[in-house]
């Protein structure tokens, strides 16, 4: 069966890709978005619904169409779902879903040349690829010495529901980001907690200003330039103290502990020796980018990561990655779409149209 053809091949419709779709479609370059979720929204569908808009951690407005009117009790799931919904019907943006993407891989030895993309809906061949799938689908599970022996749950982020399916048990919460601390928060309500990570949590009383931000980001950057494995932008801006963790903190559930030396079928065996009971652990231990389809191309160095320059994947042009490393979070998403459109058009075979697209 021939592959159908695009100039671009767009993979994932989250913040990310929604937003390199925006600038592909604004500068008139052929492309497809393909999408493996049932619906608009991307990660944000999955989010447990007691995750409000009050309380999660900013987010940006896709690029050309602000968001509307917030109700900040409303769940995030619900609200960016329908925004992005809405988002892809004003600007006409093609999204072929539910698409799994298989494999990328290149049609032959021509630096050039074409990329073939294999999915669970026929194939695609393309220029270039805008990689945009995020991180929700390979969330990070620790190994631990006994951990297979625990008769309560274990469970990670991408499992939670509500706090209410812990009622009487005690909960361990692992991990040092925002996941763990708004989750604790949550649960530390209505049940016993005990907080576990593996460094001590660096934590800020206000806001970072647009330089402190700026700084952060690129100290990530400076990693996947060289090819290192990327970290969290939370890992070098550390947690904001909001009145609610502050309300937490109040409550005992951010007294944090060294990490556990091993599970046993009752619980956790202590850095100190001790034993501390357990009915759930829930692992917020973060997610890993999803990247497995761009096996075939080999992009990854001896470092363990992908060299990148910008957007692109320093080996291979006509690849980039958004919503990877620094531009994780939505408004770098947002800069990431229209830096990797921008060094796309430079790319040989790629035509943009005459005149550019405009809406409003």
């Amino acid at each position: 069966m021939n592959s159908a053809r695009a100039d671009v091949v767009v993979i994932g419709a989250g913040q990310a890709g929604l937003s390199a779709a925006y600038h592909l479609q604004r500068r008139g370059v052929d492309h497809v978005i393909l999408d493996a979720e049932d619906g608009p929204g991307g990660a944000w569908r999955h989010r447990w619904k007691s995750l409000r808009m009050e309380t999660v951690n900013g987010i940006s407005d896709l690029p050309g169409i602000a968001k509307p009117a917030v109700d900040p009790r409303e769940p995030s799931s619900e609200f960016l779902a329908r925004y992005f919904r809405d988002y892809e019907k004003e600007l006409g943006l093609s999204v072929r879903r539910p698409v799994k993407v298989h494999s990328v891989s290149r049609e032959d030895a021509d630096p050039a040349g074409r990329l073939g993309i294999a999915t669970s809906d026929g194939d695609w061949t393309a220029r270039a690829v805008i990689n945009a799938t995020g991180t929700w689908t390979r969330p990070f599970w620790p190994i631990y010495p006994g951990q297979s022996t625990f008769r309560g749950r274990q469970l990670l982020v991408a499992d939670y529901v509500s706090a209410e399916a812990f009622v009487g048990q005690h909960v361990i919460v692992v991990g040092g980001g925002i996941s763990a601390v708004g989750l604790l928060d949550e649960i530390s309500r209505v049940t016993s907690t005990s907080w576990f990570t593996r460094r001590e949590p660096v934590w800020r009383d206000e806001e970072f200003d647009a330089k402190a931000g700026h700084d952060a980001v690129a100290l990530v950057e400076e990693r996947v330039r060289r090819g290192l494995p990327p970290q969290s932008v939370v890992s070098v801006t550390g947690l904001i103290r909001t009145p609610a963790l502050k309300a937490a903190a109040a409550r005992g559930a951010l007294d944090r502990q060294p990490m556990f030396t091993s599970i046993e079928p009752g619980g956790v065996r202590l850095a100190d020796g001790g034993f501390q009971p357990a009915g759930a652990i829930l692992w917020a231990t973060g997610f890993r980018a999803e990247l497995e389809h761009l096996a075939p191309l080999h992009l990854r160095g001896p470092g363990g990561g992908i060299a990148m320059d910008g957007t692109q994947v320093a080996a291979e042009p006509r690849v980039h990655l958004v919503g990877y490393g620094p531009s994780s979070s939505t408004i770098g998403a947002n800069r990431a779409g229209r830096a990797a459109v921008a060094a796309i058009l430079k790319l040989p075979g790629i035509s943009p149209a005459a005149t550019p697209a405009s809406w409003g």
